[in-house]
């Protein structure tokens, strides 16, 4: 499983200069945000895919695990 996880991460790229240096997909011009942002929206796998043809659904779920990794790391608890 660590495996297929470090596969995933390999796809969020974090590129000076692009998008503000946030986390990008595959170094386009789609943050990991962007994606949580749809997610969060109501947007299913199969819509984001459909309307942005650029993704494909391992980026999804490597923008999740992305994101749940910084959260576990970074996330303060009081």
């Amino acid at each position: 499983m660590a495996d297929e996880q470090n596969k995933l991460l390999e796809r969020i790229t974090i590129i000076e200069g692009l998008m503000g240096g946030k986390p990008t997909i595959r170094g386009n011009r789609f943050t990991v945000i962007d994606i949580l942002e749809l997610l969060s929206s109501g947007m299913t796998n199969e819509e984001i895919l459909e309307e942005h043809p650029i993704l494909e659904r391992d980026d999804i779920k490597a923008a999740l695990l992305f994101s749940a990794r910084q959260l576990r790391d970074d996330y303060i608890y009081e």
